[in-house]
């Protein structure tokens, strides 16, 4: 089912959705189900699972020169969803990347997820990888979200990359791309980052997904700009709870997201990480209560392979 037919069905009641990480290479789906299995509880519609792109390292061949050797770290978004789907009977939501993908590449993810009747994806452009100072696309790919949104729409419509391919099928993926309280890093901002936001609902995005936020305000207001340059589509915001004080400076510097002032007192108060935790929880509690307040459609949590303190906040909230 797709993620707008589920938000059509609750009627306006606010539902538990969360992200997933696959797990390190080497692990097997027990890792993963044991996650999902104490959150399962709260009746989830649909689960995110996150894609990895391969990354780039150089090792040393002993004799003056390097060796560039790609690596992947997590097993593939597809397997993850299919085996989701097949023990829980709820959607899978998998993201599909710009960069790493040449636009066969992407065809072909997509004709895989179809088969499998996976329903709904979340495009998204990417970040760089560790070896680029900035994202750099497939030569053969997707420089920007919307035109991989593009492609995803023009396959609902039959058209795929071999046009003289005759009686070809028609996908019917519903669209999620990612929208940024705080604007995009790279964007300039805030409204000319609502200005790609909205070519990428044009291409035929049909909801948005927020960057993680700790302060409510800055959603309300994100969502006002949206509607006023006459983006319809549902927004649902993302949260993720801090669990650990190095996340105090991590979070701002790598995310580009603001934390409250109480916020960080209440952290700087903490001895250790198990007394973070807590107070991440209990942000979050109180922020998902006022969201829910405001009729949002989910609250979608990221909960990077770690269940415990997401299953805290919605024992707290559902």
């Amino acid at each position: 089912m797709k993620v707008t037919e589920h938000i059509a069905r609750a009627k306006g009641k606010t539902q538990f959705t969360f992200e997933i990480l696959p797990p390190l290479k080497g692990q097997n789906i027990n890792a993963l189900f044991n996650s999902i299995d104490s959150l399962m509880e709260f009746r989830p519609p649909f689960i995110d699972v996150t894609y990895h792109r391969e990354e780039h390292v150089y090792k040393d061949r002993g004799n003056g020169l390097l060796e560039l050797k790609v690596i992947r770290k997590r097993p593939g978004t597809v397997g993850i969803c299919a085996a989701i789907q097949g023990k829980y009977n709820v959607d899978a939501v998998p993201h599909i990347l710009c960069g790493g993908f040449s636009k066969e590449d992407t065809e072909n993810f997509l004709i895989d997820l179809d088969f499998l009747e996976i329903d709904n994806v979340v495009a998204l452009r990417g970040d760089a990888i560790k070896t680029e100072n900035y994202f750099t696309p497939n030569s053969e790919g997707h420089s920007y979200a919307n035109e991989l949104v593009k492609q995803i729409s023009d396959l609902n419509q039959g058209a795929y990359l071999d046009e003289e391919l005759l009686n070809s099928h028609k996908t019917d993926f519903c669209i999620g791309v990612s929208g940024y309280p705080e604007k995009h890093m790279e964007a300039p901002s805030l409204e000319s980052d609502l200005h790609f936001l909205k070519k990428k609902i044009k291409a035929g995005a049909d909801y948005i997904v927020t960057q993680m936020f700790f302060d409510n305000q800055k959603f309300f207001d994100f969502v006002a700009k949206a509607r006023e340059e006459g983006i319809t589509v549902p927004i649902i915001p993302g949260l993720k709870p801090l669990s650990t004080l190095k996340q105090l400076n991590m979070i701002p510097h790598r995310f580009h997201v603001d934390l409250p002032e109480a916020l960080i007192k209440e952290v700087i108060k903490c001895n250790n990480n198990k007394a973070v935790r807590q107070v991440g929880v209990e942000w979050c509690v109180q922020q998902s209560k006022e969201l829910m307040s405001a009729d949002v459609p989910f609250l979608h949590y990221y909960s990077m392979g770690k269940s415990d303190n997401i299953k805290k906040i919605a024992e707290g909230v559902f």
